[in-house]
């Protein structure tokens, strides 16, 4: 669909607002479907049904070939394994039940490339008609590898390069070495048929933290001599004590303005040179615990918005678990505010056992998507001060398992492809 073009809503005698039928099928907004709207002073933000699936994470598997600072492997004590033929089918014949094919997306805890089948089963997910993403870290994208991904019609490869240069990126990813992954990619870019809009489109994610901040505008333009067309910054969890001190956030903690209101004070900025001149001055503005809006866009709407249920995800593991997210496929312990807080692991279900479609619209995963929509949870990245704070158990609203109020990816502070 042309993101350019304009589409016009109508609304008929009784006061009922029509939408275009391929917006509304885009959307999943189904006879019969509810769509929160969020009313603002010049305008009104429909959100994705609930019941609308439009982008499943899939785990070929949870083992890796290199260690990172960055990862919850660091404090996790899991069984390692690679999805099963049969586990990979059992997702297949459910994907192919879907009314609209969603954007499927090869990542996890896990190298994707470390599973042997990873582009067959690209190639089998492909001929569904769903768009297909896939996140490596780049040390086994070999030649052969990367015929296979292009022969196989991935949409799009992520990258992860958390340094610029040689030593800063080793410090990250252990055993890993960057020369080597950047002359994957450029091998991989060269291997891609030619087009204005050459596919697989490659996209770079980074970590940032500390030791790597500095790094970040080289790796910018490391990733546009390579080709990329899409760049993805997030800031570290910390899952180790030692890695604590690397964040970049801690202050942003404490200038989370919860929910705008009209009586909240606010801010707003217009788009001008970002430069040595203005750039201090506008960042502090930004972070100063106003409600900001920028070239007219409301920042302050990232906070309390689960992205994996605004983007109608859900993650599937290599055994054949399903997560609402993919962090939730796992036990694994994370550091807020300095303290250690344990995430417990929320399995709705198997795809085994139950066909994908089934699990989705289970009412009781649909109420806990309604739930998190709503996210009516203890505000605890900013308060972090009490005992029910140190697990996603509960809360101090007495919240069911998982209480959300203490996940980073719901206010914009860590963020995935």
């Amino acid at each position: 669909m042309n993101s350019k073009q304009t589409f016009w809503a109508e609304v008929d005698a009784d006061g009922r607002l029509s939408l275009p039928p391929e917006i509304a099928h885009q959307y999943g907004l189904t006879p019969g479907a509810r769509a929160r709207l969020d009313v603002g002073s010049s305008d009104i933000r429909l959100h994705r049904p609930v019941t609308h699936l439009a982008k499943i994470y899939i785990e070929p598997t949870n083992r890796c070939n290199i260690e990172c600072r960055t990862c919850m492997r660091n404090n996790w004590d899991v069984e390692l394994g690679q999805m099963s033929a049969d586990t990979f089918a059992a997702f297949l014949t459910g994907l192919r039940r879907l009314e609209r094919p969603p954007l499927v997306f090869f990542g996890g805890i896990g190298e994707p490339l470390a599973h042997p089948h990873t582009p067959e089963m690209i190639a089998q997910v492909k001929a569904t008609g769903a768009t297909v993403e896939m996140i490596s870290n780049g040390t086994l994208l070999n030649e052969k590898r990367s015929r296979q991904l292009i022969a196989a019609g991935l949409d799009a490869l992520w990258v992860s390069i958390d340094g610029a240069r040689p030593e800063s990126y080793a410090d990250v990813r252990l055993g890993a070495e960057l020369p080597n992954v950047l002359a994957n990619l450029s091998r991989f870019r060269k291997l891609r048929p030619p087009s204005h809009k050459p596919q697989p489109a490659i996209g770079i994610a980074f970590v940032a933290m500390k030791r790597n901040i500095a790094d970040l505008p080289e790796v910018m333009a490391i990733g546009r001599r390579l080709g990329a067309a899409r760049f993805m910054v997030s800031n570290l969890l910390p899952h180790t004590a030692e890695m604590v001190d690397e964040i970049l956030y801690e202050n942003t903690l404490n200038d989370i303005t919860y929910l705008p209101s009209p009586w909240l004070r606010s801010v707003s900025i217009p788009k001008m040179e970002f430069n040595e001149l203005t750039s201090g001055p506008l960042l502090a503005a930004m972070s100063s615990g106003y409600n900001v809006s920028f070239a007219g866009s409301n920042l302050g709407v990232a906070n309390d918005v689960c992205t994996f249920i605004e983007n109608g995800s859900l993650a599937i593991g290599w055994d054949g678990r399903i997560a609402p997210c993919p962090p939730l496929l796992y036990n694994h312990t994370g550091y807020l505010r300095g303290y250690e807080r344990a995430s417990h692991a929320h399995i709705l279900g198997n795809i085994k056992e139950h066909d994908l479609l089934t699990l989705w619209l289970d009412p009781e995963y649909v109420a806990y998507r309604e739930r998190v929509h709503r996210f009516a949870f203890a505000p605890c990245t900013s308060c972090g001060g009490c005992d029910d704070s140190h697990a996603n158990d509960t809360d101090c609203f007495d919240s069911p398992a998982p209480a959300c109020g203490g996940c980073l990816w719901a206010q914009a502070v860590i963020q995935c492809p």
